[in-house]
């Protein structure tokens, strides 16, 4: 049923012709007169009310709720909003005499040159020159510059910055001078907004209760943001066929998913499979997608800063592709021209050697390689 909204003047009115309908006489309801006034007064209480029902409603009603109002309404059947994410991605630091040693610390600050973003450096244990006993990176003498894994200070998307964007160091470093990025931070993503919250959660109470492909894959969408998945059944993962068995192909983005996050989605397909089923899950088989392409840039324009926007742009293109996506080579054409105005004409568009869309292999996923923009 809809509620029918009225204003103060149709409210008014209809009081109005309610007292004087009921009245024997000619009521005096002049400007100004008492009884005017009394029924202005409860107009303005009516209205006042009408207000609070409707806000009311609104916040009973998962269409039409905002911000928290959406969280607690999901929170009533379990369902939860996907939290931001922080950026992570390389930086670089180096020196110009490299003549002693030098330690770069995990929690080191980084900055962009307008200061407004903010990176971390974090361990990472797969990187030769990290020492974990020391909590940090080992720069050894004669070895000029250092990569190492660092991440946005604050969730979201706004840490996704774009290839020398990092130029500050924040926390000082004996024995090194500079910082930067060579390539872009990826992988930031605000909290999930309310048009995604709603979506997703009609996926998910239409998954309840339900072991079909549709319900496993609200399951897996729902263990964070980011995420791409593909199922193929009756296969198994050398790619013969198995009947009852399936295989879930997942990927962050990255190409290559941490195990937790594997096992993870193991858990969730177990407890949804069907019986008698057998099943898998992996990260992609990778193809990496070599692009080579010629800007021609206006006139009075740092071509070099067009450049890192492009490549970037492109990058950042395919690392969104989902499992199983083609990269379609007229694609990039327009991404070079998207990202900057300043772009007057776009050759030599080469993708893996050729001038052919890029489909990725079975259980693969299209992730970027060299992106040399000239």
């Amino acid at each position: 049923m809809q509620l029918s909204l009225q204003n103060f003047t149709t409210l008014l009115d209809g009081m109005a012709a309610a007292v004087q309908g009921a009245a024997s006489a000619l009521l005096d309801l002049t400007v100004g007169s008492v009884l005017r006034a009394i029924l202005e007064a409860n107009a303005s209480l009516a209205l006042w009310l009408q207000w609070l029902i409707v806000q009311v409603l609104a916040t009973t009603r998962l269409a039409t709720s905002t911000g928290s109002d959406c969280d607690s309404f999901g929170a009533d059947f379990g369902f939860f909003r996907l939290p931001a994410a922080a950026a992570t991605g390389a930086v670089t630091f180096s020196r110009f005499t490299p003549s002693v040693a030098a330690f770069i610390p995990v929690g080191t600050n980084v900055t962009t040159s307008d200061n407004s973003q903010s990176f971390t450096v974090i361990a990472d244990t797969t990187n030769p020159a990290f020492n974990a006993a020391g909590s940090g990176y080992n720069l050894a003498g004669g070895i000029a510059s250092l990569t190492v894994l660092a991440a946005a200070a604050s969730a979201g998307s706004a840490g996704n910055v774009q290839p020398g964007s990092i130029s500050v160091i924040s926390s000082a470093i004996s024995g090194v001078d500079t910082v930067t990025n060579a390539l872009a931070f990826a992988g930031g993503v605000d909290a999930e907004s309310d048009a995604a919250f709603r979506t997703r959660f009609g996926s998910y109470l239409g998954s309840l209760s339900k072991a079909t492909d549709a319900a496993i894959g609200s399951a897996i969408l729902g263990i964070q943001q980011g995420l791409s998945y593909v199922i193929n059944e009756n296969i198994n993962q050398a790619g013969a066929a198995q009947m009852g068995n399936f295989v879930v192909t997942v990927d962050d983005g990255s190409g290559a998913p941490p195990a937790a996050l594997i096992s993870n989605v193991q858990q969730i397909v177990e407890a949804l499979r069907p019986v008698g089923s057998s099943f898998a899950v992996q990260g992609p088989v990778v193809l990496l997608a070599e692009v080579s392409m010629t800007l021609s840039t206006q006139a009075g324009v740092s071509h070099q800063i067009v450049v890192a926007a492009v490549a970037g742009a492109i990058e950042s293109y395919i690392d969104g592709l989902s499992v199983g996506a083609t990269l379609n080579y007229t694609r990039l054409a327009q991404l070079a021209y998207d990202a900057s105005s300043a772009v007057t004409n776009v050759s030599a568009v080469v993708l893996n050697g050729g001038t052919s869309d890029l489909v990725p292999p079975l259980f693969g996923a299209v992730r970027p390689g060299t992106v040399a923009v000239s």
